[in-house]
């Protein structure tokens, strides 16, 4: 009929065991390992993508700074000189005058010229004839390569 099997502690431990899958210590340090590699390379893929928008940030305003000189010497029949600097598309530069110079400057409303993507000054040179807007890239430094390069604008021939 009923019968009432008894069962040691060992057979109880074992059955319970038997059926379980675990981990072991290698395989648990090679799978941290081989994320370890899989962010370092995400990380780096991210980086070199935010450092990609700063450049072409930096471009864009550079390019904006240059349809507004334009601007700026179409009314004026002249560029600003490097001393006057892109302040003069704020407010009316002294020295050559500007007869047809807007109430609200060349970029209208604002301050001060903005900091390129690197909270650097962009660096504005002239003759009067014609223009260079540079930014010295994220290390601030004129020379470098890479991310650390010097922008141009217009942009230099290789």
């Amino acid at each position: 009929m009923n019968e009432v099997k008894t069962i040691s502690r060992n057979e109880l431990l074992k059955s319970s065991v038997k059926g379980q899958a675990g981990f072991s210590l290698v395989e648990i340090l090679v799978a941290l390992t081989l994320l370890g590699l899989v962010g370092t390379f995400v990380v780096g893929k991210i980086f070199d993508t935010f450092e990609e928008g700063r450049v072409k940030t930096a471009n864009i305003q550079m390019s904006s700074f240059a349809g507004q000189l334009q601007e700026f010497r179409r009314k004026c029949n002249f560029y600003p000189d490097t001393s006057q600097g892109l302040d003069a598309l704020i407010s009316a530069p002294g020295g050559r005058e500007c007869k047809n110079y807007p109430p609200n400057g060349f970029i209208g409303g604002q301050e001060m010229i903005p900091a390129d993507p690197w909270d650097n000054e962009y660096v504005y040179e002239s003759d009067g004839k014609k223009f260079t807007i540079k930014s010295f890239g994220s290390d601030g430094e004129e020379g470098g390569e890479g991310f650390e390069s010097d922008l141009y604008y217009p942009k230099k021939k290789k």
